[in-house]
């Protein structure tokens, strides 16, 4: 997600302000209903409160109970985490704290849960809950059941031992070497199917962990030779592996290998509300909120400056 400055957009959001300080609601101009109006305070950046014209986009139901509830998969760092090791009910990152943004600027309040990962887009289909998040590719495959809102693009990273010994500088300098990733991951399609492409004679292998940090383990005790995760997730974990572990630097992909769009998932039926929340994204990104939420992870690298629906490279 990635710098501006902070500005209060417009006379409605001043309308707002006094209005919310009052503790009432505000009528939205669609005359889809009231919004009562939300604030959220995100560390390191202020308050973010609703923009009603946007609260109106939201889906009437919706915007009715003013509640959203979100699936997610932590440790996942830096897009999610356990806000206390150990509790699994309080969350903090990147998609937290911009998700949380983005409701409250639609005049919603959002509740985090942990979910299994591969168990996220399952999920969402049966409506156990509105939303994903927590450092998701959108990817083709996965529309089918989603829609998403693209906030940042990101590729893969390869985290090798201290001192590289497997010589790795490319995704091609993988074949032959065994390669950890998490369970169910983008890592784990790509690079098999890369592997059956590119890597004749010399198969990467492949093995599959439930968590990543289980995958970075693997790495330490010399289990395999190479970590393969979302790049800016890797970036956070070699800063506390020094002396055990480094990432690997390629010049030709700053971003990492393969790139592609990170989104909110909503479930496919539900496209109004992903456009809210697309346009609630796009709001934070043009009064400076998305830039200061992203320096805050230290992940400027990853921004847009365009949020997006489905735009997978895959």
């Amino acid at each position: 997600m990635r710098i501006r400055h902070f500005a209060l957009v417009g006379a409605t959001t001043a309308l707002l302000f006094a209005t919310a300080a009052c503790g009432g609601t505000t009528t939205t101009e669609s005359g889809g209903g009231d919004v009562t109006p939300v604030s959220v305070t995100i560390d390191g950046v202020g308050a973010v409160s609703t923009d009603t014209a946007l609260a109106g986009k939201v889906p009437g139901d919706v915007r009715a109970r003013g509640t959203i509830t979100v699936a997610t998969n932590a440790p996942y760092q830096p897009f999610i985490d356990f806000k206390v090791e150990g509790k699994n009910d309080e969350f903090k990152g990147l998609d937290f704290d911009l998700f949380q943004a983005a409701s409250a600027r639609l005049g919603l309040k959002a509740t985090f849960s942990q979910q299994p990962f591969d168990g996220l887009v399952p999920g969402l289909q049966a409506g156990k809950y509105d939303a994903i998040a927590g450092g998701i590719t959108d990817k083709k495959e996965r529309q089918q059941v989603a829609t998403f809102v693209d906030y940042s693009a990101s590729g893969t990273g390869f985290l090798v031992r201290t001192g590289n010994p497997a010589g790795v500088k490319t995704v091609a300098d993988l074949c032959g070497r065994t390669v950890a990733v998490q369970k169910a991951s983008n890592q784990a399609k790509n690079l098999a199917t890369y592997s059956k492409d590119s890597c004749a004679g010399k198969a990467i292998e492949v093995k599959e962990y439930p968590e990543n940090p289980q995958a970075v383990q693997a790495l330490i005790a010399g289990n395999v030779e190479v970590v393969a995760a979302t790049r800016v997730n890797l970036v956070d974990t070699a800063a506390t592996l020094a002396g055990k572990a480094e990432l690997v630097a390629d010049p030709s992909a700053p971003n990492g290998w393969l790139a592609s769009p990170n989104g909110f998932g909503f479930l496919k039926a539900n496209k109004e509300l992903a456009e809210a929340y697309r346009a609630a994204v796009q709001s934070l990104i043009d009064d400076g909120t998305y830039g200061k939420i992203l320096a805050q992870w230290k992940q400027t690298p990853i921004a847009i400056e365009k949020a997006t629906i489905d735009q997978a490279i895959d």
